[in-house]
């Protein structure tokens, strides 16, 4: 497939033209999902080197990565080196040609290279400029380095993840944060398009790499606030429900059971035959079985325990209790509801062979994503890119 603006037609984002100057995931996670979704996408990367992320993660033949192939798909690939005049010159003509920027450099770095928001948003007005960085842009932090572990940490979510009694745990991939503060800043990109369209002006999203996460800590912060209470980590298990956590089966496997309340835990002790316990008895409500969590999760437990999976899953979607499997990747490979949902997609790419990728999230009816091409080769569309943007 030939990446062109003729190949971007009826999505979305038709006609939004992006910049995408941003390294590795976090900044380039936003562009991406323009990019899913219709918008012309140009990868801004240095001569000869190209963006790091290229180099990290599993190596395939064509001398990128799974992750570059993957993250950079739908982006066209360009050159530039910013720290020379004649590129710089570039740089500001195709800006004026920009609807959105995406950047993730540490705090002052566009500004050294006379690339500021000023002197681009003077160059045009309409542009939206889309700042990701370790801490944001303001705030003692702000010159900081950092990645997605780091911001896994500073969050607070790195502090909740692992087993009682037990060293911090990584909150499943250090790149959670990365991909969260690119899903946010998207949406920045999102509401400052719509706002530009009453006002006629661009603006700048600014996010810090670790607050997108922070914002997901459902209650930590009023219930610190209120009360004093700090959350310890709790293992699979979580707060405010319990059994609410991963229980082992017969066959070696796991299952992950929720019951957020107490009518849905009578449903689940319907199905184990042991009513019981709940209504009036010593597991009947959540307060009762917050005073005795471990005891309730060993009850689950060896109910679980002397069945199959498969078993479990049955009687629970039987009797219309939350469970699902605890799958690895393997799993995820052979399930028919991703299968059903094209949640993999498979696609040829001319450099690295036959891949399968994530496919587009979120679902749309009528203008949905589409995965047109893996991330391109360093500087694949120098020419193309000047002649559609610039006229070269």
């Amino acid at each position: 497939m030939n990446p062109s603006d003729a190949a971007i037609a009826a999505d979305a984002f038709q006609g939004l033209r992006v910049l995408d100057l941003a390294t590795f995931i976090a900044g380039p996670y936003c562009a991406t999902y323009l990019a899913e979704f219709g918008a012309d996408v140009v990868k801004v990367e240095l001569t000869g080197a190209g963006d790091p992320i290229r180099k990290f993660g599993t190596m395939t033949e064509c001398g990128d990565t799974l992750v570059w192939l993957s993250e950079g798909r739908n982006k066209r690939s360009i050159e530039l080196d910013l720290r020379v005049a004649d590129d710089v010159a570039t740089m500001k003509a195709l800006v004026a040609e920009a609807d959105v920027l995406c950047e993730n450099f540490q705090p002052g770095t566009l500004e050294r290279w006379g690339l500021g928001p000023d002197v681009l948003q003077a160059i045009n007005p309409r542009l939206i400029i889309a700042r990701v960085s370790a801490y944001g842009q303001t705030g003692p932090y702000r010159d900081r380095p950092g990645f997605g572990r780091i911001a896994n940490a500073f969050s607070g979510i790195s502090y909740l993840c692992g087993d009682p009694g037990l060293p911090p745990a990584s909150p499943g991939t250090a790149t959670l944060s990365d991909y969260i503060s690119g899903v946010y800043a998207a949406l920045g990109v999102l509401t400052a398009l719509h706002a530009r369209a009453r006002t006629g002006r661009g603006q700048i999203v600014d996010v810090g790499l670790y607050e997108g996460t922070f914002r997901l800590l459902d209650e930590l912060a009023p219930a610190f606030a209120r009360s004093g209470f700090v959350r310890e980590r709790m293992g699979a298990g979580t707060v405010n429900a319990v059994p609410h956590s991963h229980y082992p089966t017969a066959d070696g496997l796991w299952v992950a059971i929720a019951c957020t309340n107490d009518k849905i835990f009578a449903r689940l002790t319907a199905i184990m035959g042991r009513m019981d316990v709940t209504g009036d008895g010593i597991y009947g409500t959540i307060a009762k079985r917050e005073a005795r969590r471990a005891e309730v999760d060993a009850f689950v437990t060896h109910w679980t325990s002397a069945m199959t999976r498969e078993a479990v899953l049955a009687a629970c979607e039987h009797g219309q209790v939350p469970c699902g499997p605890v799958y690895s990747i393997e799993e995820i490979f052979t399930d028919p509801q991703y299968a059903a949902r094209g949640n993999l997609v498979e696609l040829t790419d001319p450099r690295a062979g036959e891949l399968t990728l994530p496919n587009v999230c979120p679902r749309l009816s009528e203008t949905p994503g589409k995965l047109r091409w893996a991330g391109r080769a360093l500087g694949a569309d120098n020419a193309a890119v000047r002649k559609d943007w610039l006229g070269d």
